[in-house]
């Protein structure tokens, strides 16, 4: 469980994408094989990002190897492909959808948590294409599997269309122009159930409407895009809206498209990933939101690092992991500048990085 306190909803806590180079040395040990930093970050967080879903296709071996990496309970967000957001635009999308369905999502199990849908800036919002896109999304394991059956040539499908049990289905989706401050979107949303994501961000529209059963946080950072961290006032303020969404109800400062409708829910589930991994803040910032909450990992899950770091966990499949072999790993993307690295202190057990890396941070969002 995510969260044990009675009478709240499950608080994940984690981050966005795994592999990034200027982690090495600073959350991860110098030691750790890169192929090892999914097993590693999964006993940190109970849930993170899966990013490489929006650049492009992934193997079903991919999906299966995540779920054998990462310990019993964590929870995947999975990234809906830019093939259907940014390049076709919600336009004819019924096979990209089924061929990203049948990549081998499904594989991940019970490990399959949100998924998250995001648009680009200069996308504005249009009901007619939204209201089929949100139509179309499917609410269970078994819609998934049924609009997977129609996919082309491109996916090969087979295993990846097995179901080992009905699960439902949660979709967020993350907007990033004004003219979604609408309140005919914000109906959509609320007669689909799809959760509006509440980006942090002074470059996008940051907006609380409740429109589902759960909650789903993107912070990018407080001031500078993909880089500012979180300061203790900051995290202080997040923990008191993340706890009362947790609660049921709604935060005092929630900034909102509509006024705030009253909810029978008793509670309701949050996840939050931290998206400034510029200057290696996603993790420290994570770990302290998380730690404010009382969501950390359980201790049985921080024991397995040491294993990890000499290789005694996930050896035994013998296999490299999904990120050794996808290259360069799953977050794939644009190049800012090179970065210095902090010490990175919030958790003792991380090494402490003594000397910059002259190198580009590869991103995984865009």
């Amino acid at each position: 469980m995510a969260r044990s306190k009675p009478g709240h909803g499950l608080i994940r806590i984690g981050i966005s994408g795994w592999t990034y180079a200027p982690w090495r040395g600073a959350f991860y040990p110098a030691e750790l094989p890169q192929r090892r930093e999914l097993e590693w970050a999964s006993r940190r967080f109970r849930s993170i990002e899966i990013n490489g879903t929006f650049y492009r296709l992934q193997q079903p071996e991919s999906f299966l190897r995540w779920h054998e990496e990462t310990p019993d309970g964590f929870v995947f967000a999975i990234k809906g492909p830019r093939y259907v957001t940014h390049l076709r635009r919600l336009r004819d999308i019924e096979t990209p959808l089924a061929n990203f369905l049948a990549s081998g999502v499904l594989r991940l199990g019970a490990k399959l948590g949100p998924m998250l849908w995001q648009f680009p800036p200069w996308m504005r919002f249009d009901a007619e294409r939204f209201e089929p896109f949100l139509s179309m999304l499917p609410k269970d394991t078994e819609q998934a599997c049924a609009l997977a059956r129609r996919h082309d040539a491109r996916v090969a499908g087979g295993e990846a269309l097995k179901l080992d049990k009905h699960r439902p289905i949660r979709h967020a989706v993350e907007i990033r122009h004004d003219s979604f401050r609408s309140p005919e979107f914000i109906e959509m949303l609320r007669r689909h159930g799809v959760a509006l994501v509440c980006a942090d961000t002074v470059d996008w529209p940051r907006l609380m409407d409740l429109t589902a059963d759960f909650v789903y946080c993107r912070l990018h950072g407080s001031q500078e895009l993909y880089v500012s961290g979180y300061d203790e006032a900051s995290l202080d303020r997040w923990a008191a809206r993340v706890g009362a969404w947790a609660d049921g109800s709604e935060p005092d400062d929630a900034e909102r498209v509509m006024p705030p409708v009253p909810s029978r829910l008793e509670k309701r589930d949050v996840y939050v990933y931290f998206d400034n991994d510029v200057k290696v803040r996603a993790p420290v910032d994570a770990a302290s939101l998380a730690e404010r909450l009382g969501v950390s990992p359980p201790p049985e899950w921080s024991s397995d690092e040491e294993a990890i770091s000499s290789g005694a966990i996930g050896a035994s499949t013998g296999r490299e992991s999904a990120t050794a072999a996808n290259g360069a790993g799953d977050e794939i993307a644009g190049e800012h500048e090179p970065t210095t690295l902090r010490e990175v202190s919030a958790r003792r057990s991380w090494p402490r990085a003594r000397s910059s890396i002259h190198q580009p941070n590869r991103r995984s969002s865009p």
